[in-house]
């Protein structure tokens, strides 16, 4: 019996215990220190998502004016900036300014006036079109009928986007010039233009269907095999009516209170 407790307790020598023990605090060492890796891993990943989340939130804080020449872009800038009537000629150049939203809650944002034409407008949208948290595109109402299938056309290349259909910033149709006795109504532009742009969309599929594939990085407008319609988009749209001039011409307030309302939502 004497000799049996002997041996065990020999069996147990000190050298073993430590060894174990030490082994026991390697493993868990391991463990811990494991933990803590990923713990790091998974602030360093929280920190990247809402990082790019707020930082792509906060890099689109401009707001484009769009619309052909004359649909009195720069004169609706002016009244939104400074509140007052200021004549303007026919922009060769983007204006840019900081525009504070005069209702509460509202923001504030860079707002870029791009010029009408054709061959200036491009170049300008390009290089903004990835920060612009809004569009607000400008119609003449008062001649909308003769322009409907430009204004469609341009609208159409700013929707079909592929920058623009992926950050889906607001849009926002600005029917312009209502205190014209032939201006026609938010609601008949709207359904105008939707009529064209879906002709728009019929013409321009069959284009690249016959030539094989998309160019310049269009997207699909709309939903298949339905006529477009612009609650289709996954941007937010909005139809105002508003006269950037002002029913008592130079030295009447502007009627832009629908479009500011818009702008604060923003």
């Amino acid at each position: 019996m004497d000799e049996k407790i002997h041996i065990d307790l020999e069996d147990f020598s000190e050298d073993q215990f430590m060894e174990r023990f030490i082994k026991e605090i390697q493993s868990e060492e391991a463990v811990f220190i494991l933990g803590i890796f990923v713990a790091l891993a998974l602030v360093v990943l929280t920190v990247v998502f809402f990082g790019n989340f707020w930082g792509s939130s906060k890099a689109r804080n401009a707001v484009l004016l769009l619309g052909l020449c004359d649909s009195g872009k720069t004169l609706l800038f002016t009244r939104l900036l400074l509140g007052r009537f200021v004549r303007t000629q026919t922009s060769i150049t983007e204006s840019s300014a900081t525009y504070k939203s005069k209702h509460d809650r509202g923001g504030s944002w860079t707002l870029i006036d791009v010029p009408g034409h054709e061959s200036l407008r491009v170049q300008i949208v390009e290089k903004y079109k990835a920060v612009a948290r809004a569009v607000v595109f400008v119609v003449d109402s008062s001649i909308f009928q003769k322009d409907v299938r430009d204004v469609a056309e341009f609208l159409y290349s700013i929707l079909t986007d592929s920058t623009v259909a992926k950050n889906a910033p607001t849009l926002v149709v600005a029917c312009n010039k209502q205190d014209i006795t032939m201006a026609k109504s938010a609601k008949i532009i709207q359904q105008q233009l939707e009529k064209e742009m879906n002709t728009l969309r019929l013409t321009r599929s069959a284009a690249l269907s016959s030539q094989d594939g998309a160019v310049g990085g269009s997207v699909y407008l709309g939903k298949k095999g339905k006529d477009f319609e612009f609650s289709q988009l996954s941007s937010r749209v909005e139809f105002v009516e508003c006269s950037a001039r002002g029913n008592k011409g130079e030295d009447g307030d502007a009627d832009i209170d629908a479009l500011e309302k818009c702008l604060a939502k923003l």
